[in-house]
């Protein structure tokens, strides 16, 4: 049985930090897994200029209810969850998951969460697990399932190389000269038909 494994931002949604970035003025939150493999780092960095502007999640959560999926997303995934089971492993946070997950009709998704004080501020975050997204993808084969998965930054390298089946979806170009093995896709439209032939 054949599960398909996407990303969340960048390929269904927008980058979060970046909106937020963008609404709150703050242009050192505009960094992304995009550009830093290191995904701790990149969250102590976020956390640290998040401190010094004296922002919390509320400021964050306010941004996010005004984020609308990437056009043709919800079609993108029912026509797939028609076809076969669908997760998004992200590792963004529950408390910033909800509303985009409302718009995208619930799908499953794995994600992290948030350690936030009493008046909103964000002290730490917690990982599923180590390397969240390649774990995940190892445990379902564990349990019999074949993936196929699909995302845009460096954090999802580990998922797509070890899937039977794996493509780059809208990512940077130095990612796809980094890894040209990976086929690379721009639209919803070829990215289905090749998750679909890989079935």
């Amino acid at each position: 049985m054949n599960v398909v494994c996407l990303d969340l931002e960048g390929v269904l949604a927008p980058e979060i930090w970046v909106a937020f970035a963008e609404a709150a003025g703050v242009p050192d939150l505009m960094r992304t897994t995009r550009d830093e493999p290191d995904y701790d780092k990149l969250m102590q960095f976020r956390l640290d200029v998040l401190r010094r502007n004296g922002l919390g999640l509320p400021q964050i959560q306010e941004v996010i209810a005004g984020i609308d999926p990437v056009p043709g997303a919800k079609e993108f995934l029912d026509d797939l969850r028609a076809t076969t089971q669908v997760i998004i492993i992200s590792d963004t946070f529950e408390q910033f998951a909800q509303p985009i997950m409302e718009k995208l009709g619930w799908p499953t998704i794995f994600c992290n969460t948030l350690e936030v004080a009493d008046d909103g501020t964000i002290t730490g975050y917690k990982m599923r697990c180590d390397q969240t997204k390649l774990t995940t993808v190892r445990a379902l084969h564990s349990c019999g399932f074949d993936t196929i998965a699909s995302g845009d930054s460096y954090n999802d390298l580990g998922m797509i190389k070890a899937s039977k089946a794996g493509f780059l979806f809208r990512s940077t170009t130095a990612i796809k000269i980094e890894h040209p093995e990976i086929p690379a896709y721009e639209t919803f439209e070829d990215l289905s038909c090749a998750i679909k032939a890989a079935l």
